[in-house]
C-alpha cells in the first residue's frame, strides 16, 4: 500500500552520528513534535553515485536545519561499514565530513517497511530462502512531517541520483502549506505565489500566469 500520508514504520538500529560515533538504538521517533525529516535511502557504502548524494545532502545541511530538518541516512551496509567509509577522504571515494546520521539495515527490514528494498526472498528446491535481487536499497526519499506522517516520497533506481535542491523544494512546500493553508502549483518555489484550494483560487492563479 502507498506510505503517502500513512504514519512512517517505526524502527530502532545501529547508526553512525556526528561522522563517527556509532549508537545502538537510532530511531526517527526522537523527532516526532520537534523537527521534519528527510530520510534517505542509498544502495551501498563504498560505490560510485553514493557519495556524491551523500557530500550533496552535506553541503546543504545548513539550509536544511535553518528549516528546522533533520537528515537522515540508511542502507543495508553494517554500523562499521558505514564508520569506514566517513573515515575515507573525499578524494578516495569515501565521505568524511559527513555529520547527519546513517542508519544501518543490516536486517534489511527498513527498507522492506518503506518498500525500498530491491529484490525478494524466495524458497528454493531445498526449502531454503535465497535471496532474487541484489537485496539493497533503491534510492527513496521520504519527507516526514511533525506528526510523524509521511508527506512526500520519491524512488529511484540504482543508477539515478537525486537533486538535493528539490528534496529543499519539497520541505518549503510543506512548511508553506502547513503554515499558510494555501497550496503549492507546479514548480511552486520559495518566494513564488501559492494559491487557494478553491475553483476561484486556481482561475485566479492561472489567469495571472
Amino acid at each position: 500500500m502507498p506510505l503517502i500520508g500513512k504514519k512512517a514504520p517505526s524502527f530502532k538500529a545501529q547508526a553512525v552520528v556526528y561522522g563517527g560515533e556509532i549508537v545502538s538504538d537510532f530511531s526517527l521517533d526522537q523527532y516526532i513534535g520537534k523537527k521534519h525529516v528527510v530520510l534517505f535511502f542509498y544502495p551501498k557504502d563504498f560505490t560510485f553515485v553514493c557519495p556524491t548524494e551523500l557530500h550533496a545532502f552535506q553541503e546543504k545541511l545548513a539550509e536544511f536545519e535553518k528549516r528546522n530538518v533533520a537528515v537522515v541516512a540508511c542502507s543495508t551496509d553494517t554500523e562499521q561499514s558505514h564508520w569506514g567509509w566517513l573515515q575515507t577522504p573525499k578524494d578516495k571515494g569515501g565521505i568524511q565530513g559527513v555529520t547527519y546520521p546513517i542508519v544501518a539495515d543490516t536486517t534489511k527490514t527498513i527498507s522492506m517497511n518503506f518498500d525500498v528494498l530491491s529484490g525478494e526472498y524466495e524458497l528454493d528446491e531445498n526449502n531454503q530462502l535465497v535471496a532474487n535481487g541484489p537485496m539493497i536499497a533503491f534510492r527513496g526519499l521520504f519527507l516526514i512531517d511533525k506528526n510523524g506522517v509521511i508527506r512526500h516520497l520519491l524512488i529511484n533506481d540504482l543508477p539515478l541520483g537525486r537533486s538535493v535542491d528539490e528534496a529543499l523544494r519539497m520541505v518549503d512546500a510543506l512548511q508553506f502549506n502547513e503554515e499558510n493553508g494555501e497550496v503549492c502549483p507546479a514548480n511552486w518555489a520559495k518566494g513564488k505565489t501559492a494559491m487557494k484550494a478553491t475553483h476561484s483560487g486556481v482561475a485566479d492563479y492561472l489567469a495571472k500566469h
